[in-house]
């Protein structure tokens, strides 16, 4: 009896544990960058769902968001810990001559 359609591709473990992969050489701050927008994304996709629901379901979500905020905190205080935000009296000024 003949086969009407193709074997599958062969998915191994290999593929399946690269289908997202971050570059080892991109450094601390970036990623930290990148996990803080990631996180603001998913504040306001989750500040938005609640709105949406009511009762325990809203509640959950609203937890989840919160959770959402605490990690996004995180992040930005290491991100400030490896590349301080210049404070106001650090900043140059000229004068006018």
């Amino acid at each position: 009896m003949k086969k009407h359609s193709p074997n599958p591709p062969d998915i191994t473990d290999h593929f399946i544990s690269h289908i997202f992969t971050i570059l080892p050489n991109i450094d601390t701050a970036t990623l930290l960058a990148h996990a803080s927008e990631t996180l603001a994304s998913l504040n306001v996709m989750a500040t938005d769902l609640a709105f949406q629901l009511e009762g325990s379901r809203r509640n959950l979500v609203l937890a989840l968001q919160q959770m959402t905020v605490l990690s996004e905190l995180l992040v930005n205080r290491a991100l400030d810990r490896i590349d301080p935000p210049d404070s106001p009296g650090d900043a140059q000024t000229t004068s006018p001559h």
